[in-house]
């Protein structure tokens, strides 16, 4: 190889890769991640979650109309186990619990099959008492990674694009505890987050808008859509140079999706992730304005 020819390789070895080949490597690194299963803070997170009872309709009804702003519940000794303790002089949201006693069967009904001697059943229900984790001081709950960084100008980007698309973008306390909701023309994000995390919300929401409206919303599951939506949102992320660790793949796996079904989807996960890179880049006059910036440093220096 002559000097030109090695310089030329090495110059074409250092040109900044495509937008094609950073969602590519990015794809992939999401699919090693899930095939690599469950992270330690997923697996610690599940086995926290499971701890908690799930709560009959008439249950949560009471917990929402004792204490609106109630986000994990649990009784005494649950929080205990979990080494949280519950504040002196807390008062307990009051819900029903089930009464369970024995039927037991006669002696020749129960000589028939000996599995069934006896049986469950409900007899009525008691008050009992539980507590949000906001009337608890302990150890923290175990949770999943959150994704860090600074998006900078992108997430003003972002925003103006969803805006170009005639969707609704409004930041609401109510749909607590969901980070972002698509309601098909309209997103809602919940405020208080670090910039990181409301970008990332903010490209999952609109990836479930550009991906999942009429006809595609109906042909898929939940488990698809939420895997695509979170795929989407990992390569931009990534794209962008957020620190997003295992998040996305311990989100999806939280959905049931796995590596299979985004090979499945991979199609649609980076044309919708290639549209939002393409309305991340620097308008004409930001580039100007950057060039000039540069100039008068050069001249001030």
């Amino acid at each position: 190889m002559n000097i030109i020819a090695k310089n030329e390789a090495i110059d074409t070895h250092n040109q900044p890769k495509t937008a094609r080949e950073v969602i590519a490597e990015n794809v992939q690194l999401l699919i090693e991640q899930l095939e690599a299963g469950h992270s330690e803070a997923l697996t610690d997170y599940l086995n926290a979650m499971s701890r908690f009872h799930h709560y009959s309709l008439g249950n949560i009804l009471e917990i929402a109309r004792q204490r609106p702003d109630a986000t994990r519940v649990a009784g005494f000794w649950t929080w205990k186990n979990l080494g949280r303790s519950v504040k002196k002089g807390e008062k307990g949201i009051r819900i029903l619990a089930p009464i369970i006693g024995v039927r037991k069967k006669k002696d020749e009904e129960g000589s028939r099959d000996i599995t069934k001697q006896n049986s469950a059943v409900l007899c009525g229900f008691r008050s009992t008492y539980v507590f949000d984790v906001s009337q608890t001081d302990g150890v923290d709950l175990p949770s999943m990674r959150e994704i860090s960084g600074d998006p900078g100008e992108n997430s003003a980007r972002l925003a103006a694009f969803v805006c170009s698309r005639g969707i609704t973008l409004v930041y609401s306390p109510n749909i607590a505890p969901a980070l972002g909701m698509s309601y098909g023309g309209r997103i809602a994000i919940l405020p208080g987050q670090s910039k990181a995390e409301e970008f990332s919300t903010l490209v999952h929401e609109t990836a479930h808008e550009l991906l999942h409206k009429a006809e595609r919303r109906t042909a898929t599951t939940k488990t698809v859509r939420e895997t695509e939506a979170e795929a989407v949102a990992f390569v931009v992320g990534k794209a962008i140079g957020l620190v997003t660790g295992t998040a996305s793949a311990d989100y999806i796996s939280l959905y049931h999706g796995n590596a299979s079904l985004l090979a499945e989807s991979l199609e649609v996960i980076q044309k919708t992730a290639a549209v939002i890179l393409a309305a991340l880049e620097p308008t004409i006059e930001e580039k100007n304005d950057a060039a000039a910036t540069d100039e008068l440093a050069e001249v001030a220096a």
